[in-house]
């Protein structure tokens, strides 16, 4: 069926199609502009889950990077929109466990980032295409900051990428744990002004 005539769905939702079509050819600017169009609201529906400023721009970060990973298995039967914000409210309420239980790894909460914990019933199994595809995605999404200045892009990769705590960046980079926070979050401005800013190639 052509989602064109499929009437249940709004324009700025099939427009979401598209955009998605597009980025799973990758198209950079795709990936961008669905970042744009959703940021401000995402952060807005984690804030109020988890209550802290900080907590609700990684985790804002976290979700497009989850969805974008995991593209080519979203379903064009419901909007983006619902799909992007399931993720996000099932990955809050992983943060939350996780925060109150303290007991599994960041590996453990991870592994099922595909499959049941994001609840949109997808099998949580791999294979080298299935692998080739998200190691894709992962790409077009260091890309997206690969402009950054180098400190900071090697923070956000850390966090974001390699998924390392505070306190382990921290150690690592031998920094206070009070000046990788604020760098992050001075990243992640930067990161945000340059996807507002980025013109519409699409």
């Amino acid at each position: 069926m052509d989602i064109e005539d499929n009437k249940e769905f709004s324009q700025k939702a099939l427009y979401d199609f598209k955009l998605v079509e597009l980025a799973k050819n990758g198209d950079q600017n795709a990936f961008a502009e669905l970042m744009k169009r959703y940021n401000r609201s995402l952060y807005h529906t984690i804030l109020k889950m988890i209550r802290n400023v900080d907590d609700a721009e990684d985790l804002t970060i976290e979700a497009f990077a989850k969805a974008f990973k995991n593209l080519d298995k979203f379903k064009e039967d419901y909007t983006f929109s619902t799909w992007l914000f399931r993720i996000a409210t099932n990955n809050c309420i992983d943060f939350i466990r996780k925060k109150k239980m303290n007991t599994l790894s960041i590996n453990n909460m991870f592994t099922g980032d595909g499959g049941e914990e994001v609840g949109l019933d997808i099998p949580d199994e791999s294979n080298p295409q299935e692998e080739a595809i998200r190691s894709q995605k992962i790409a077009l999404m260091q890309n997206l900051v690969s402009k950054l200045p180098t400190k900071y892009r090697k923070l956000v990769t850390m966090r974001y990428f390699d998924e390392m705590a505070y306190q382990e960046i921290a150690e690592e980079l031998e920094l206070p744990i009070g000046t990788v926070k604020a760098q992050l979050h001075r990243a992640r401005e930067l990161l945000y002004d340059m996807i507002k800013n980025q013109k519409d190639h699409i």
